[in-house]
């Protein structure tokens, strides 16, 4: 299930928005196979265990975009193949993840944005829920539920035109 989105480019609309854009730090990087998605953000915060992660990839995604603060712990992943194709068929557009994944060659080749801090093979808990819905706070932002996400090869930003 191949979603198309024409989306302007985040740079373009950080140079029309200036006063109103606020841009996350530059320390994601690219891991589906998408490199450019945006959509409205639905939050999680969990530590070291995605079971809202994957409680939220078999929803529907009403092309939102997933909003995951893992606090940036590199001791586990918090997304991986599966749960990727769950993302993707329930018609989610993409993933940011303060983060690690797991399984790049595979998210790689799906097509899905994801921004992750890494890669660590070793999966997560399954032992707390996470917060779903509640303002995270990473990479120099708060991001609320329901702020508009844009990403691409130049980085995430968050531009709501209210």
């Amino acid at each position: 299930m191949d979603q198309v989105q024409d989306i302007p480019k985040v740079a373009d609309l950080c140079d029309a928005y200036r006063s109103t854009v606020k841009v996350l730090s530059p320390i994601f990087y690219d891991f589906g196979g998408k490199a450019s998605f945006s959509g409205p953000a639905v939050t999680v915060k969990c530590f070291e265990d995605n079971t809202a992660v994957k409680a939220l990839s078999l929803t529907e995604g009403h092309g939102r975009v997933l909003v995951v603060d893992g606090g940036g712990s590199p001791r586990c992943a918090l997304l991986g193949d599966n749960l990727a194709m769950n993302l993707l068929n329930n018609g989610w557009l993409g993933a940011v993840i303060y983060g690690y994944i797991r399984d790049r060659a595979e998210l790689a080749a799906l097509p899905i944005g994801i921004k992750a801090l890494g890669a660590n093979p070793l999966r997560s808990a399954k032992e707390a829920p996470g917060v779903v819905g509640n303002p995270v706070e990473f990479a120099g932002q708060i991001i609320q539920n329901g702020d508009v996400i844009y990403a691409d090869e130049d980085g995430i930003i968050i531009l709501n035109h209210r």
